[in-house]
């Protein structure tokens, strides 16, 4: 798919940074702000139902939770718990879904368009005029949100600028894990947040973490070139993606997304998949590269180009078939989980940054909002927009079929 405008599923009055789709009540969470600057650009959490009318997918404003001076850069879905990273805290929410006997409009008083502003996002350009469409309006429904803090810890202790760069909750909730700006990974226990880890795993920020579903390796990417594999806090292994690309030197590429993944039908096998982007901009840029691996001995099984846009987030679908890219300049993709080819593109989605991706999951409470598509996807960028991306099942049965031929050409 080549360059073209996507009309906005939604527009917040101000920069979202983060969103995740919660399978139990079909909601989507999506949150970012100004900061603490004093420019009247509020910070929040909102909360969107999601419809398809006829063939119009629409996204309503159900509530919006004020989180005062501090934006929400980076978010976990525990159950019905967010942990929010907000500076050098993460801060925990439960949000609970409750019907009202009469139906209620619950929109917040400054539901209303806005500009977004400048809030705190490393390696982000000054945002431009978001222009385009103004805030949908919340209607009357009788279903409303509450949200509570339950709980916060100290998640990063850098001197100058903490930050929380990423956080994870273990799939079976009883872990909630950390990155921060001073390179410490810290797992607490969770409910009780009793802290379980706490020890320096890479020299410069950590870009990103993820656990195993087994709970038995740990795996962060860091500024510092490392991708490294944890057990507790003895490190099992670097990855080293580019060993047999004699071309590509150490300090070339720098790791910047894992993520772990089942292979579909397959419960006793787990997948492993990272983002290398260029250390250093270039006027010709060299390529970022997706690589996969085998989840349990952590060799590389395929590593492929994935265009010259610096990847600045990255997803993966809950069955492991798909793989969502964003970019520093706006573009979003879809590639195969299987061969890394690319289903999908659109350049320039959005005005600047993708700040993340997040795939509807195969449940039954995604599944009107699909309708006839395969796979369906969100992005949320600095432009303060979120839109929705796609594959039609013919597209993915014409990509199947090509990669078919593929493997036909290469025996």
């Amino acid at each position: 798919m080549s360059k073209q405008k996507l009309r906005d599923l939604y527009r917040a009055p101000f920069p979202l940074y983060t969103i995740k789709i919660d399978s139990k009540t079909g909601l989507v969470i999506t949150a970012g702000g100004g900061g603490a600057s004093k420019t009247g650009i509020k910070n929040a959490v909102q909360f969107l139902s999601l419809e398809l009318v006829g063939n119009q997918h629409t996204a309503t404003l159900v509530h919006s939770h004020d989180t005062e001076s501090c934006a929400t850069m980076n978010m976990a879905l525990g159950g019905d718990v967010i942990a929010a990273g907000q500076d050098g805290n993460c801060c925990l929410m439960r949000f609970r879904e409750k019907v009202s006997k009469e139906g209620q409009s619950n929109a917040p008083k400054d539901a209303g368009s806005g500009e977004p502003g400048n809030a705190r996002k490393r390696g982000t350009k000054k945002q431009s005029d978001a222009g385009g469409d103004t805030v949908p309006q919340t209607k009357d429904k009788s279903v409303q949100i509450s949200v509570e803090k339950v709980g916060e810890v100290h998640s990063d202790f850098s001197p100058l600028d903490p930050l929380q760069k990423c956080v994870r909750f273990s799939s079976d909730l009883t872990l909630l894990l950390t990155g921060g700006a001073d390179g410490y990974l810290r797992a607490w226990e969770y409910p009780s947040l009793r802290e379980k880890l706490n020890f320096k795993a890479h020299q410069d920020e950590i870009e990103d973490i993820d656990i195993s579903p087994d709970n038995k390796h740990i795996v962060t990417a860091g500024r510092d070139f490392a991708c490294s594999v944890w057990k507790n806090d003895q490190l099992v292994l670097g990855l080293r993606w580019h060993e047999n690309m004699p071309h590509i030197t150490d300090k070339m590429y720098r790791y910047q997304s894992c993520r772990f993944a089942e292979v579909e039908g397959q419960k006793d096998k787990l997948k492993l998949f990272t983002v290398q982007i260029p250390h250093k901009r270039e006027r010709n840029p060299p390529p970022c590269y997706l690589t996969k691996w085998d989840g349990k001995n952590f060799l590389p099984l395929l590593t492929k180009p994935c265009g010259t846009e610096v990847i600045s987030c990255f997803s993966v679908s809950d069955t492991g078939t798909f793989l969502g890219l964003g970019t520093v300049t706006g573009s979003v993709s879809i590639y195969s989980g299987f061969f890394l080819q690319k289903l999908y593109h659109v350049n320039e989605s959005h005005g600047i940054v993708v700040t993340e991706l997040a795939f509807l999951p195969n449940d039954p409470k995604s599944k009107p909002f699909k309708g006839n598509n395969e796979v369906a996807m969100l992005s949320v960028a600095v432009d303060s927009r979120c839109q929705l991306h796609n594959i039609p099942k013919w597209m993915e049965v014409k990509s199947q079929l090509g990669l078919a031929q593929l493997l036909l050409e290469a025996l």
